[in-house]
């Protein structure tokens, strides 16, 4: 995420940020093979009890463009708790085992070597 921070622009042509933009800007530079979770978002947009909210986000994050990697975005303890959003049915799983991210019974099983925090990675 660059220093800058994002806007849209209000009908009345004033500036506003978008906390779904920002999310979508964060969740952008995970990188392929690695995962966060909602908390950690918040976290760094500096919302940290905006989990959920990030969350509703993501679920929006397929009408988003440049694209969202939402599959990247798992819970605090790496279950794929989004995986009800994706089309087809184990859409997600297929996603992350194509990056090499090991999942069994919709989690992630090594979850804490694949953890990117973005807290400590852009800022």
């Amino acid at each position: 995420m660059t220093k800058q921070k994002l806007t849209s622009i209000k009908p009345s042509g004033k500036r506003e940020e978008s906390f779904f933009e920002l999310v979508y800007e964060v969740a952008r530079q995970i990188p392929k093979g690695r995962v966060t979770s909602y908390g950690a978002i918040a976290a760094v947009l500096g919302t940290r009890l905006s989990a959920r909210m990030v969350g509703w986000a993501m679920n929006g994050a397929g009408r988003a463009r440049p694209k969202v990697p939402a599959h990247r975005v798992v819970n605090r303890v790496g279950l794929l708790s989004g995986k009800h959003h994706f089309k087809p049915t184990g859409l997600m799983e297929k996603l992350l085992k194509k990056e090499g991210i090991k999942v069994k019974d919709d989690k992630i099983v090594n979850f804490k070597e694949v953890f990117w925090d973005p807290a400590k990675e852009l800022i």
